[in-house]
């Protein structure tokens, strides 16, 4: 083998990176900024306890990582990701990972977030359980069969579910050990704006979905009316937004959030005015980039609201 040779061998991601590729870094922040809202919230009407918060956290992260690896095993085998498709890892794709590795470090991912929910379970009691069971289950079952959640329309109601009202009161509740309408109402634009990421996502592959007999909720009501619905989820966020403070369920310091219209207004726009897959690509990442600020930015209203409270 010429020199040449093995610096091209050598030049691929190592196995460490294969696996941190697998878990998508990029999307953590779906995971751990609602987490970070519930405990801010539940800082502002009571004590704070780290060790039940890092817990929250890395079960959080984990059971996402575990959804994601999982997500990439079953649309490589049921043929919807290929090697043109944009989004995923590819690590499967790209000789990596084997299609069984992705998959057991998937149920392990899984395992590691559950290992830390049912040590909250007994810290804090059974709400815990439930609320982790039907999380795991639905990242499992959000592509695997018989459900395959994802690919029947239900991807974006799932999403909007648990990663944004689940994990906010359930990051509430083991600091509180309550539940309240406040951090429920508060985690609805969160929600809003999770589910726009994929909803972008699913605008940008709504043909190769349809090629592939993948049914989203984009290939079920059309471009347009998708593009509508992203409209809604996007801005909808900053009127419920508006509409908490009016009402009194949150300070007004949250009003902060608006510096990110900045990212919504292209999210939006441009799908309305591109269907080429590059462009809306781009508007992907304005609405992960909006997902991340606005998060940012309540975050820092809730605590300047504790600090000037």
């Amino acid at each position: 083998m010429t020199d040449a040779n093995v610096m091209t061998a050598g030049a691929g991601p190592s196995r460490w990176q294969a696996w941190v590729e697998a878990s998508r870094p990029f999307s953590f922040t779906a995971s751990v900024t609602p987490v970070l809202i519930g405990t801010v919230l539940a800082m502002i009407d009571g004590p704070f306890f780290f060790g039940r918060f890092l817990l929250a956290l890395i079960g959080s992260l984990f059971i996402q990582i575990g959804t994601n690896m999982i997500n990439d095993y079953y649309d490589y085998v049921n043929g919807v990701d290929t090697p043109e498709t944009l989004g995923p890892s590819q690590v499967i794709q790209r000789g990596l990972l084997t299609a069984n590795e992705m998959y057991w470090g998937g149920i392990v991912t899984f395992g590691i977030g559950s290992v830390c929910g049912l040590i909250l379970v007994a810290l804090c009691g059974w709400p815990v359980l439930a609320l982790g069971l039907v999380s795991v289950l639905a990242g499992y079952y959000y592509t695997a069969s018989p459900l395959s959640l994802a690919y029947i329309a239900l991807g974006e109601a799932t999403v909007f579910i648990f990663m944004g009202p689940i994990i906010v009161i359930g990051a509430y509740f083991v600091q509180r050990e309550l539940f309240t309408l406040s951090s429920l109402l508060i985690s609805l634009p969160v929600g809003c704006l999770v589910t726009a990421i994929l909803h972008a996502n699913n605008i940008r592959d709504l043909q190769s979905d349809k090629e592939r007999g993948k049914q989203t909720l984009a290939t079920v009501i059309g471009r347009n009316a998708a593009c509508w619905e992203l409209a809604g989820l996007v801005y909808g966020a900053f009127v419920l937004t508006i509409l908490l403070v009016l009402l009194g369920y949150a300070p007004w310091w949250i009003l902060l959030t608006f510096a990110t219209l900045r990212h919504a207004i292209p999210a939006v726009r441009i799908p309305f005015g591109s269907d080429k897959v590059e462009d809306v690509n781009a508007a992907l990442f304005y609405t992960v980039k909006l997902h991340l600020e606005y998060g940012v930015w309540l975050i820092v209203g809730l605590l300047l609201s504790l600090l000037f409270s």
